[in-house]
């Protein structure tokens, strides 16, 4: 039955009460609402938006059947309705019904193109809808879905996001980054936008277009979790590009940044002590690494350079325990391993250092460090031959390794005579390999020769090591009315000698200088502005040197002297300190320097203020006489211990007591006794003591010993001077090498003692034998030594010895002015000149220097 017509004022009265509903549902009284809708059907039953309205009331009392078939009532009567189809529209998205929600969109749009919020409506639909394929796994759909979104409402920034997020994932990057330059285009706090800019950035290397990425939006977002966290990846990021390019405490400030974003972040935290430990501050370097092992137990890495620091502090124990917690979490890991075998090494563990070295090697068959500390701890324990090998395989996998190199060449001189040929030529071609310089020194020079000379000191060893106490006359007795003193010190960790050393320096009106955190070039340039004339280096090829500031001729004239018993190779080095007794006139063995002799011995000794009063003669009681040798095992060759065999042998019921750092392990021990039991010396009549600490302990155990028994062909020095002034006589031996005949030169300046240096070898055995058996002549030597090491103009009167080596100095000064003044007409070679400066050539100038005491070897690395 057809319905009535409806008449105006129904038709008004019905559009009164939608409006009325239309304000009831907006204020959220949907029901009120839906009986304005009902009242207002019932005067005009076919008025579509009523039912629609309608059908939105049922939707907001949750009555979503019903709002549906409202819906489809007023579709099936008009398909493209507007309003309905926005509202349908809006109960598929509810019920997750993506795509019937996007045609139920797109059909109100057909009617209502102009529609903004039903246009973003679709937008977000179809965003979705490209979101939940790429999930199930259509990314090609998705962009397609994201693309139409886009299309549909060009001010809708998330489908341009997620289109950018698909096409990433696609590494399809150029066009990710289009994608989100729009999304921020649209929306300029898109802060994921911003972020993930930064991720591609990043991704391409561009770590900096990363970090402004990052910047912008934290800027839009200061608590974006993922913005932070990105940032302080990418400063970290920044930082250790910035340390690579040396500026370490930039980095370390960038690193700090990193961490006030993501301060739980283990990687930024370890490498902040990384850098930190580089500049010298370990303080902060050791909380850092502790941090990080709060953040991440498990951290090897963490673990071992914790351990390094506290090695550095001298805490061994503490260091041991890191190490070992390192290798515990990965017993792979090689620096750990070599760290532990280092200082198992410095303990005289030869048994355990063997053991951690070998592991390290294993782990990592190209880890130099580790075949460089093997041949360290092989010549400790007087394995040479094979601690040259360990050197040659350092330095096939690292060929500039420098430690390797020059612990090879100190190595020659245990177990090869200094004058042989294959010796000489290792060290002049170790300098000619050496990098040089460009820059040629400037002095005020030939014009003002008469003028007080600077002369420059530099050493690792100013603190107590072996070269210390012949350090102490250079440093403390110059006349400063004709030398101006400038101490370099490299020393490593400085103690009570070191301090000593400094107010010696200062009673002369020297000026010390601590450069151990400069580089070779860094001092050489600290010491031209200086102006130094004269340059001095105290170590050789032994452990910290600075050879390779030396080869870069900081000053006009440049001297080595003291530590090291051959030559530097260097050509740069102009001079070498020694005497006519360490080198003779006719001796065969070459030098890259030209030797300068002092007239008595090329060292003066400093003795121990911790030396306790000389014992009497321990024969004198026992009835039995006692050899002894505290050098390092590395200079007991089996030529040595063959000899001392030997001795023990044609002398009955004497006794040997050695004292080297290897024996601390019984296994050394055991090795040693079982070669002398091999040359027929019993176990019983040797003695094998480790190293003791504090000097003064060190020295009583001279009481024990009637006669010092020299090696060669590598003699004591340090050992030698102690041994006398504890009034213990050392018998040595004449060689062809500076190296061997330290002895006999450091005897020869105490005088008195020429019955206790032999000719060869085998007079050695025959005079020990024949000095055995004068128990009352080793009485009388021993009480007299100390007074007379003590005497005017004896080994110990520093004032008389540094007179004699300020005329050398002031000779090499006036030599080197007349080759300035002659330098544009002529070059001037080298002369020989008087006798104190003679040696020859023979293609090399001739020369040598002074062995370092039992501990002196180039510290094992400790790797970070």
């Amino acid at each position: 039955m057809p319905q009535p017509p409806i008449t105006p004022e129904a038709a008004a009265e019905a559009a009164r009460l939608v409006r009325v509903a239309e304000m009831l549902q907006t204020g959220g009284r949907a029901e009120e609402a839906l009986a304005a809708i009902d009242t207002a059907l019932t005067l005009a039953p076919g008025n579509l938006d009523a039912v629609t309205k309608r059908g939105l009331c049922f939707q907001a009392l949750g009555a979503l059947h019903d709002a549906y078939n409202a819906y489809d009532c007023v579709i099936r009567r008009e398909p493209n309705h507007a309003l309905a189809c926005r509202a349908l529209g809006s109960l598929f998205q509810t019920y997750g019904m993506l795509a019937e929600a996007a045609d139920a969109f797109r059909r109100s749009l057909r009617t209502n193109p102009g529609d903004a919020p039903t246009r973003e409506r679709l937008a977000a639909t179809l965003t979705d809808l490209g979101t939940r394929v790429k999930v199930l796994g259509s990314p090609a759909q998705a962009v397609a879905h994201y693309r139409e979104a886009a299309a549909t409402d060009p001010r809708y920034s998330p489908a341009f996001y997620n289109l950018g997020v698909v096409m990433s994932e696609l590494g399809r990057h150029d066009e990710a980054l289009e994608c989100y330059a729009r999304a921020i285009e649209v929306n300029p706090n898109h802060a994921e936008a911003h972020c993930n800019v930064g991720v591609i950035k990043k991704y391409r290397g561009d770590v900096t277009g990363a970090i402004e990425a990052y910047e912008r939006c934290l800027a839009v977002n200061p608590n974006h979790a993922l913005g932070r966290g990105n940032l302080s990846i990418a400063l970290g990021d920044r930082a250790t590009a910035i340390k690579a390019s040396g500026d370490v405490a930039l980095a370390v400030r960038t690193y700090e940044r990193a961490l006030t974003l993501d301060p739980n972040s283990a990687e930024a935290m370890y490498n902040l002590g990384v850098a930190q430990a580089e500049i010298g501050e370990l303080d902060r370097a050791t909380i850092a690494y502790e941090s990080t092992l709060r953040l991440r137990p498990h951290c090897a890495e963490a673990w071992n350079n914790l351990g390094v620091l506290h090695r550095e502090r001298n805490n061994v124990e503490r260091a041991v325990e890191c190490y070992r917690r390192a290798v515990a979490i990965n017993p792979s890991f090689a620096q750990p391993l070599n760290n532990l075998g280092v200082v198992y090494t410095m303990q005289g563990q030869a048994r355990m250092a063997l053991e951690a070295l070998q592991r390290a090697v294993a782990a990592a068959p190209t880890y130099a460090v580790a075949h460089n500390n093997l041949g360290v701890l092989l010549r400790d324990t007087g394995d040479v031959p094979e601690a040259l090998e360990a050197y040659g395989e350092c330095a096939r996998h690292s060929p500039d390794h420098r430690n390797a190199e020059q612990n090879y060449l100190l190595g020659l001189n245990y177990v090869l005579s200094g004058e042989r040929r294959e010796v000489c030529e290792a060290h002049a071609s170790w300098g000619a390999r050496s990098p040089k310089s460009s820059k040629s020194s400037k002095s005020e020079g030939a014009n003002k020769r008469g003028r007080r000379l600077v002369v420059g000191y530099v050493s690792p060893d100013m603190y107590t090591h072996s070269v210390s106490y012949f350090a102490h006359a250079p440093l403390s007795a110059h006349d400063p009315s004709r030398v101006a003193v400038v101490v370099y010190s490299a020393t490593p960790r400085a103690d009570a000698m070191t301090e000593t050393l400094k107010q010696r320096v200062a009673a002369i009106d020297g000026t010390w200088r601590d450069v151990q955190h400069l580089t070779e070039r860094q001092l050489a340039e600290a010491i031209r502005a200086d102006g130094v004339d004269i340059l001095v280096e105290l170590t050789g090829h032994t452990a910290n040197n600075r050879l390779g500031a030396m080869a870069l001729r900081p000053a006009p004239v440049q001297v080595t002297w003291i530590g090291y018993p051959n030559s530097t190779g260097l050509a740069e080095i102009d001079y070498r300190i020694t005497d006519a007794v360490c080198d003779p006139h006719d001796t065969t063995q070459t030098f890259t320097e030209t030797l300068v002799r002092l007239p008595g011995c090329f060292l003066s000794y400093t003795p121990s203020v911790e030396a306790p009063a000389v014992a009497p003669a321990p024969c004198l009681t026992s009835g039995y006489v006692t050899f002894g040798c505290f050098n390092t095992l590395a200079k007991v060759t089996p030529d040595v211990r063959s000899r001392w065999a030997r001795i023990m042998r044609e002398v009955p019921n004497s006794r040997l007591l050695l004292k080297a750092k290897p024996f601390a392990c019984q296994t050394i021990q055991q090795r040693f006794l079982a070669a002398m039991a091999a040359e027929g010396v019993e176990s019983w009549r040797v003695d094998l003591f480790p190293l003791t600490g504090g000097t003064g302990a060190h020295l009583s155990v001279y009481g024990t010993v009637d006669i010092a028994l020299d090696t060669f062909p590598y003699a004591g020095t340090t050992t030698t001077c102690e041994s006398l002034w504890m009034g213990v006589p050392v018998l040595t031996a004449r060689g062809k090498c500076h190296a061997q005949n330290v002895g006999a030169s450091l005897l020869s300046a105490v005088g008195g003692l020429e019955e206790f240096v032999a000719t060869d070898e085998d007079d050695y055995v025959r005079r020990a034998v024949r000095l055995a058996g004068d128990h009352a002549r080793l009485a009388a030597v021993r009480s007299g030594l100390r007074a007379r090491m003590a005497s005017s103009g004896g080994l110990c009167d520093a004032r008389s010895f540094m007179r004699g080596v300020e005329e050398r100095y002031a000779e090499m000064w006036r030599r080197w002015c007349e080759r300035e003044v002659e330098r544009e007409s002529c070059r001037v070679e080298k002369g020989d000149g008087d006798d104190a400066w003679k040696g020859g050539r023979n293609g090399k100038k001739k020369g040598s220097g002074s062995e370092c005491s039992t501990d002196d070897q180039r510290s094992p690395s400790a790797s970070r």
